[in-house]
């Protein structure tokens, strides 16, 4: 249809005397005017309530969340845990006085373990002039060396017991000198651990103890505690 043909269609300047216009007016669909309304504004509007309140439930997620796990412990596993750990304060324990021990005696015997006095025994010597006595535990072997009167030349060696414990070439050895068996003369006692070995002066020397002298010697030392 050619354009000339086309029916004319008044505006505004073409309004009558009423100030209408020959164009109806053109009317919004409801649906673009309608306003968003929730379920809750449905309700108000009908008139309808609910009994109770929508509470939402937030959703439980298990990324990054850790399960407390409860464990049940048997009281015989937490006795046995409690020996184990005495066990190694015990020996932790033994170690370290055993290092000790063995340290003191290294600071006060040396290696091999020597302990050295004097003593005036009646043997060419005097209290100014007093024989010299050293006694050495030689790689487990006692062994006491006297110098009468302080001269070499003269000098006695005394081979005692052999020890054969582990660990025996660390025992320290100490003399000590009292009359034993009461003949006015002063007695050599060699000390070890608990034992006690008495060697009887005489005859400018020292000798083991006789068996009719052993009675004496014991009972002397356990009175004394020598």
């Amino acid at each position: 249809m050619q354009r000339s043909a086309l029916r004319h269609r008044p505006i505004e300047s073409d309004a009558d005397g009423q100030g209408t216009t020959g164009i109806a007016p053109v009317v919004q669909r409801a649906s673009l005017l309608r306003p968003n309304t929730t379920g809750e504004d449905d309700e108000a509007a009908s008139g309808k309530t609910s009994a109770a309140p929508r509470t939402t439930t937030p959703r439980s997620t298990r990324t990054g969340a850790r399960r407390r796990i409860t464990l049940r412990v048997h009281p015989l596993l937490l006795l046995g845990l409690g020996m184990i750990v005495m066990l190694v304060l015990w020996t932790g324990l033994s170690l370290a006085i055993g290092w000790w021990n063995t340290t003191w005696d290294d600071l006060h015997y040396g290696r091999p373990r020597t302990f050295q006095i004097d003593a005036v025994v009646g043997q060419n010597d005097s209290p100014g002039n007093p024989s010299h006595f050293i006694a050495l535990n030689l790689s487990g072997r006692i062994e006491v060396i006297e110098f009468p009167g302080g001269d070499a030349s003269k000098a006695h060696i005394y081979i005692g017991p052999q020890l054969y414990d582990t660990g025996s070439n660390l025992i320290p050895v100490t003399l000590s000198f009292v009359d034993v068996i009461g003949n006015h003369q002063p007695d050599m006692i060699i000390h070890f651990q608990d034992t006690r070995i008495v060697y009887i002066n005489a005859q400018g020397g020292f000798r083991p103890a006789t068996p009719a002298e052993l009675q004496s010697v014991e009972h002397y030392l356990n009175q004394h505690g020598q």
